[in-house]
């Protein structure tokens, strides 16, 4: 079973994600955070089941749709991890350099 890590970036992208639902409703962001937390449980028993990026698909990153919400991450068999490092929304355009992890 992989081990399911969440980089500084993406963590930083799930709080301003609440922070910003929340404004509205905090219910509701806290509904959405854990159901993106509770979305991506499934990766580390099934790694590669989220689909390559359309934008990039020479580059080894995955994504999960959760709700509004792309879930960018990286599978390293070689040590069974996944490597969470971006969250952004589906209507945002993807460069690489939001979702190229420094950490």
């Amino acid at each position: 079973m992989a081990e399911l890590i969440w980089s500084e970036k993406s963590l930083l992208d799930v709080e301003n994600i609440y922070d910003y639902i929340a404004r509205d409703s905090p219910l509701y962001a806290r509904y959405q955070v854990e159901s993106i937390s509770a979305s991506l449980e499934r990766l580390c028993v099934f790694p590669e089941s989220g689909r390559h990026l359309p934008e990039f698909p020479q580059l080894p990153h995955r994504e999960v749709i959760v709700d509004n919400y792309r879930v960018i991450y990286r599978y390293d068999s070689s040590i069974d991890e996944v490597k969470i490092v971006a969250v952004v929304h589906g209507s945002r355009l993807l460069k690489e350099t939001i979702f190229i992890s420094r950490d």
